[in-house]
């Protein structure tokens, strides 16, 4: 099974119909099949954040996140706090935002180069690994 990591953008464009990208998302996500998705909790909070405006926002993303089997992964710890704020160091002329951050240390703890993400200039910019670069779902 193939993982992808998922960032704000794309669960914020799927979920609210008035975002430029939901079509686009919205098609992706119904053809990416049996895809193991992974996020942190920073990214859900930042979506829930987005989402708090819209008609079932909050709900839509509880259920979504509950039917597509989403594995949220903890990046509190101090050891990933630490990790996460070495990294906004390194990319802070990107710039790096804390839930970037958390993918990029997911991303490099995990070995997983797929991500769904509308940020296309921080993830091709952004390094992990041993210089490795992201794959950029949305705009393959």
């Amino acid at each position: 099974m193939t993982s992808c990591l998922v960032d704000t953008g794309p669960l914020v464009a799927l979920l609210d119909r008035s975002e430029p990208d939901h079509d686009r998302v919205h098609s992706f996500m119904a053809d990416l099949g049996g895809a193991r998705l992974i996020t942190t909790g920073a990214v859900i909070t930042e979506a829930f954040c987005f989402l708090s405006d819209v008609r079932d926002g909050p709900a839509s993303l509880a259920s979504f996140l509950d039917a597509s089997a989403t594995e949220v992964r903890d990046a509190f710890s101090p050891e990933a706090l630490a990790a996460v704020v070495r990294l906004m160091s390194k990319h802070a002329d990107i710039p790096m935002d804390f839930a970037d951050a958390t993918l990029v240390w997911i991303a490099d703890a995990l070995g997983t180069d797929r991500i769904l993400t509308l940020d296309r200039r921080g993830f091709s910019s952004f390094r992990f690994g041993k210089n490795r670069r992201f794959k950029l779902l949305l705009y393959l």
